[in-house]
């Protein structure tokens, strides 16, 4: 049977969209290539969010060819439609997809007959991935991705359903929303139509929540502007099935800078829109990403970021030192920030952003959290002879809080990774929340 190996570069919606492919090709026979063994394919899912993504794109690709002399590589994701010659060029590969559309089509010219519209299964993990909407309109002027992927479009929400009833029937209990612009789920549906016919992401995920099974729903990356009131009714409705947890992009906590990204509001939007969310959900988490030192940055501006981020009380904070990605307005601009400063500012961020999550996740101390348990158990230390099963499990809470979890009697035995868990931790330590089950 010819062999596969399937890497990915980058975000959530390539994650999905390399087991896409990879699930197709398994269905005709393919088998995934052991780590140390040629494969006759491989497929190289590449990003380009950044330089350093287009150069690990190329690194993996070589490593690839020398390794596997023999094999055929096709590549794809956002590197590939943006530099396809520049792929071509690259050894052993035969095959470029420029256009993310155009994935049945592969999956055709393999061979695949009946083209699946989803995934069932994503790798051994136990939260799946599902890409609902793909492209991005806006013109941040830091970000390329609207190059490479801007036509916008939403997966009708009766495939959607169907793909999570099969993800779930095959022991998945976690699953995270994701796309390119998640907030803009329908945007392309609503075209002509009134307002009261628009489908939006607050719809679609009224209807997940009401599928039948143990699971529960998690978004990925929104903009706190899209989390509308329609979206927050629904999550406070379903408390028990979809986290409270919201990824809502900053940037930068100061206007001046924000107009030169060209984002679409202002910091006091902003930190409205995350008050409301506290105002009606049960203690969510709120986490962000920022980016640190972009063009024109004064102290002044990095001051209004820190104020900003201790105002929301963010529990995560990805902090990017800006990285000028060529060919975008923001590479061009005349005023960069030296290394040193960024990195210095990216230092005291970092110092912001441990506090601040000490602080949330000792807040959740003495509350009830449901834990997706996802590392392999670990037997735990034994009293002695004649004593109880017990074992550790490593999990996440659905405030997005690592937890570790000691288990003794004999639940040790009954609770396996991928379960969904209610525990209440009753401490904070080495930055994860510890708890433990133990016999009445």
């Amino acid at each position: 049977m010819p062999s596969l190996k399937a890497i990915t570069l980058g975000c959530k919606v390539n994650q999905y969209e390399t087991e896409y492919l990879r699930q197709g090709l398994l269905s005709i026979g393919y088998v995934d290539a052991a780590d140390d063994a040629p494969a006759d394919l491989c497929i190289v899912n590449t990003c380009t969010v950044t330089n350093e993504g287009d150069a690990k794109s190329r690194q993996v690709i070589r490593r690839l060819a020398r390794r596997n002399p023999h094999a055929r590589i096709v590549v794809m994701g956002c590197y590939a439609t943006r530099a396809p010659e520049e792929v071509a060029a690259l050894p052993n590969v035969a095959e470029v997809i420029t256009d993310k559309r155009e994935l049945p089509d592969v999956l055709g010219r393999f061979g695949v007959v009946d083209i699946p519209t989803g995934i069932s299964e994503f790798g051994t993990r136990h939260r799946a991935y599902v890409k609902v909407q793909d492209g991005c309109l806006l013109k941040c002027s830091y970000c390329i991705i609207p190059t490479v992927r801007p036509q916008m479009s939403s997966r009708p929400a009766a495939e959607i359903l169907d793909e999570i009833t099969r993800l779930v029937d095959h022991g998945y209990r976690e699953i995270v929303l994701t796309g390119i612009h998640l907030g803009h789920y329908g945007v392309d549906f609503n075209r002509q139509r009134p307002k009261d016919q628009w489908l939006r992401l607050s719809h679609l995920l009224e209807q997940i929540v009401a599928l039948p099974g143990d699971f529960r729903v998690r978004l990925s990356s929104i903009e706190a502007t899209e989390v509308t009131r329609e979206l927050i009714d629904v999550m406070a409705a379903n408390p028990g099935k979809v986290c409270p947890h919201l990824h809502v992009c900053l940037q930068s906590g100061s206007d001046r800078i924000l107009r030169r990204m060209k984002r679409r509001w202002g910091a006091k939007r902003f930190v409205d829109r995350c008050h409301l969310i506290r105002e009606r959900l049960d203690h969510p988490a709120l986490t962000t990403d920022i980016i640190v030192g972009f063009p024109g940055e004064t102290e002044e501006d990095f001051a209004d970021t820190c104020r900003v981020a201790r105002e929301v009380g963010f529990s995560k904070i990805h902090i990017f030192p800006f990285s000028p990605r060529r060919t975008t307005p923001a590479a061009e601009m005349s005023d960069q920030v030296p290394g040193d400063v960024k990195a210095d500012r990216v230092h005291r961020l970092t110092e912001i952003e441990a506090e601040l999550r000490q602080q949330y996740f000792e807040s959740l101390v003495g509350r009830e959290l449901h834990v997706l348990l996802e590392g392999e158990a670990t037997a735990a230390p034994s009293p002695g002879e004649g004593a109880e099963p017990s074992a550790v499990f490593t999990g996440t809470t659905c405030r997005y809080a690592p937890l570790e979890l000691t288990v003794a009697g004999p639940a040790a035995n009954e609770l396996k990774p991928g379960m969904i868990v209610a525990v209440t931790p009753h401490r904070l330590a080495n930055d994860r929340l510890v708890a433990s089950i133990a016999p009445a």
